[in-house]
């Protein structure tokens, strides 16, 4: 029963490693497509900057979970994973319809404004999660 376990260990380290890389990929897209530097102002201890960052990665980690339940090779994780980041950034580009000066309230620490984008982005993570449960 063990051995039957450990047989599977390679295909966990090829899942997890591309996850991995993919919420790589997801942070340099995501912090280079918003207006604010999110891990300059985390590191001055902004909270605002983290929260937003923080729900947004989470948002993007539940369907990147869902991918790996559901997907039987790499390319399919992979291209699933694109899915989710594109969702994400489509979440951060409404949000800055409904709040336009969105970067620069978060850079100043506007708990508001990081919380509702925060919230958006992990409602829309949510749902694609449950969409990818083909």
């Amino acid at each position: 029963m063990i051995s039957q376990t450990l047989e599977k260990l390679p295909d966990f380290a090829l899942f997890f490693s591309v996850s991995l890389a993919l919420v790589g990929v997801y942070l340099l897209i995501y912090t280079l497509a918003t207006s604010h530097n999110e891990f300059g102002l985390i590191r001055q201890n902004n909270v605002a900057a983290a929260l937003s960052l923080g729900l947004s990665l989470t948002g993007f980690a539940l369907p990147l979970s869902s991918a790996v339940v559901h997907s039987n090779t790499i390319l399919d994780l992979t291209i699933w994973g694109i899915v989710a980041i594109f969702v994400q950034l489509v979440v951060y580009v409404l949000v800055r319809f409904v709040l336009p000066n969105l970067s620069a309230r978060i850079a100043s620490g506007e708990l508001a404004a990081a919380l509702f984008l925060g919230a958006a982005s992990l409602a829309a993570g949510v749902i694609n999660a449950a969409a990818m449960s083909f």
